[in-house]
């Protein structure tokens, strides 16, 4: 979790006892640990709300999926799938055939 390992815990601990001593300590863990719950409980009745708002299409949302990395990801990965299965069946759009061995592709001079 946030790239915190047992050593770097360990000092952490340590560090707290030598600067607010042994017997603050775990006052401050408890107040820690109410903040901790009260900011999940603003996100959990944020989500709720949101939900309410928006309606039954969105009743399965998280606000993970509000995450702009999350939704960047997802279309970018939804869009190589598109690309991977008009890959593996190519579609033939209206008027377009192949060019024959030796034939010149059409020029438009207007177009340019």
């Amino acid at each position: 979790m946030f790239g915190v390992g047992l050593p770097e815990f360990a000092v952490i601990a340590f560090v707290a006892v030598l600067v607010f001593g042994p017997d603050k300590l775990p006052e401050l863990a408890r107040q820690a640990g109410q903040m901790v719950r009260k900011a999940r409980t603003f996100a959990n009745a944020a989500r709720d709300e949101l939900r309410n708002e928006l309606g039954p299409d969105y009743a399965d949302l998280e606000l993970r999926d509000l995450d702009p990395r999350t939704i960047v990801r997802k279309h970018i990965t939804e869009a190589m799938q598109e690309a991977d299965r008009a890959e593996a069946t190519p579609a033939r759009r209206r008027g377009l055939r192949p060019l024959d061995d030796g034939e010149v592709p059409p020029y438009d001079a207007d177009a340019t």
